[in-house]
């Protein structure tokens, strides 16, 4: 049985803390390896090494840090099928959402490699009578991220290319649950020519993350998580003087009008609800039937669900994979009996699936809800997995007091032929992503991924411009000079005077 080390100092390191946490593979419920949990001693072991390395690279010019960029999005592109696998392998989810995953993160890679340019300030001569003003960004120092078992590559790579490309050092803490893609990508940037201590892995629990949020050497941290946990970095990290972007929980809402095309709005729904076993933050958990378009929806659902394909993530013909462990395969499957007991018919019920000969992985087939009422739990807390909720409403006004009244204001989207309908949801709406015709409105990295309300603590969203201005500071430098001594010219012998 493997065990996976930490990587620190631009090498694997076993710490002293003699804690582990098991890993196993969803598809089989089988334990693969066992991973090391850091102790405090661990991570500020790893924050020193980095604090160190940090002088050195800040000091590099942004095109030199670039090229370790281009060289590091490279080498991802040749290794993207072990990568990719290694995704598959400890997560769960099929191949080509995998696959997807990691491509989503090579994109902000690949927008992070035009530092130089992100980078420019600005110049004003003349602000004042021979006086001059100007604007810098400049590192932060050494940065921290704490990121989800849902994408263990995409949500590390929202954060590290851009830190360490703005010239910050960096401290990741992957989940424990898949931790070895993030380790895989720490080999593959130190193989890039990134300089020893840049960018560390720390494998842990509570432990490592309190280590992180109280250690007085790291400037910022950025996480992705549940609302709870989000809250709590947000709070601590701010108490111990650190600037902190934490995304939160969601629940996202997918408005389908009567004017729709109905077959776009169910494919793309069974898409978002559904791919990734519903393990995303972007998930589109509650589907919003508008006057009476409700029946027609449900029966499209209904067939598309009941015939969805389950099954590992290796096989071609899966289209959902396991959820992440048993625990929370037993959270989910709880979900979906509190939403029978409340009330809401269970229209397609996923919870006794079997696969020959995977009996004990953590399989749950897609679970489709009608007649959700805002009060019910399955409505109002975010499951995480395969669990669709129907809710029906009489007009457009009540799905937008419903979409607003929400706690959560991460994603949404509506179905619609109307332009006027898409524009006013899209204006009106108090949500930080908006999809019109779109299931998951996920931005390109060039733009920025966040949410509104108690989907985001902090003022930052994460990656493109955004990213940037968060690993960064401003500084406004205004200069004079003294006029000096302006000789005329002389044309004579040079003489001593």
């Amino acid at each position: 049985m493997s065990l996976i080390k930490h990587f620190v100092d631009g090498k694997n390191f076993e710490g002293s803390s003699k804690r582990t946490n098991k890993i196993f593979n969803p598809a089989t419920g089988e334990q693969i390896s066992t991973v090391n949990l850091a102790s405090k001693d661990d991570v500020d072991l790893a924050v020193q090494k980095a604090k160190k390395a940090f002088t050195g690279w800040s000091n590099k010019p942004p095109v030199i840090r670039a090229r370790v960029l281009f060289k590091f999005k490279e080498l991802i592109e040749k290794n993207s099928d072990e990568l990719t696998k290694l995704i598959v392998l400890e997560h769960g989810k099929v191949y080509d959402d995998a696959k997807g995953s990691l491509t989503r993160g090579l994109e902000v890679v690949e927008f992070a490699c035009g530092i130089p340019q992100l980078l420019k300030g600005e110049f004003t001569e003349n602000v004042g009578t021979d006086v001059d003003s100007w604007s810098t960004r400049q590192a932060l120092g050494v940065c921290a991220g704490i990121t989800p078992f849902n994408f263990p590559a995409m949500v590390p790579m929202w954060m590290f290319p851009i830190a360490i490309a703005c010239g910050n050092t960096f401290v990741l803490k992957p989940s424990e649950k898949d931790p070895s893609c993030s380790i895989k990508l720490a080999e593959l940037f130190k193989e890039a020519g990134l300089p020893d201590g840049v960018f560390n892995v720390v494998n842990g629990d509570k432990e490592a993350v309190d280590a992180l949020l109280t250690n007085k050497d790291i400037a910022a941290i950025s996480f992705v998580g549940s609302t709870p946990i989000a809250k709590y970095i947000y709070e601590n990290a701010a108490k111990n003087e650190k600037r902190v972007q934490a995304l939160g929980g969601a629940k996202n809402h997918c408005v389908v009008m009567p004017d729709c095309d109905l077959d776009q709005a169910v494919n793309g729904l069974m898409g978002a609800a559904y791919g990734s076993a519903g393990e995303r933050c972007m998930a589109q958990s509650v589907a919003v039937a508008v006057g009476n378009i409700g029946d027609k929806l449900v029966s499209k659902l209904s067939k598309k669900v009941e015939s969805l394909k389950v099954g590992p993530g290796l096989d071609k013909n899966s289209e959902m994979g396991p959820l992440v462990t048993k625990e929370h395969l037993e959270k989910v499957r709880g979900y979906v009996d509190t939403g029978v007991k409340e009330g809401a018919k269970l229209t397609v019920d996923g919870r006794n699936i079997k696969l020959q000969g995977f009996e004990k992985g953590f399989y749950i087939g897609g679970c489709l809800f009608d007649n959700v009422k805002p009060e019910m739990k399955i409505y109002k807390e975010e499951i995480f997995g395969p669990v669709l909720s129907v809710v029906r409403v009489k007009d457009f006004e009540s799905a937008v007091k419903l979409v607003n009244d929400h706690e959560f204001g991460n994603g949404t989207s509506i179905y619609t032929r109307d332009g006027d309908v898409g524009r006013t949801y899209a204006n009106r709406i108090q949500v930080g992503m908006v999809g019109i015709n779109i299931p998951i409105p996920v931005p390109m990295a060039f733009h920025s991924f966040g949410g509104w309300k108690r989907s985001l603590f902090g003022d930052q969203h994460m990656h493109g411009s955004e990213g940037v201005r968060f690993y960064t500071k401003l500084k406004t430098i205004t200069s004079r000079w003294p006029s000096g001594v302006r000789s005329n010219p002389e044309f004579t012998m040079p003489t001593m005077k």
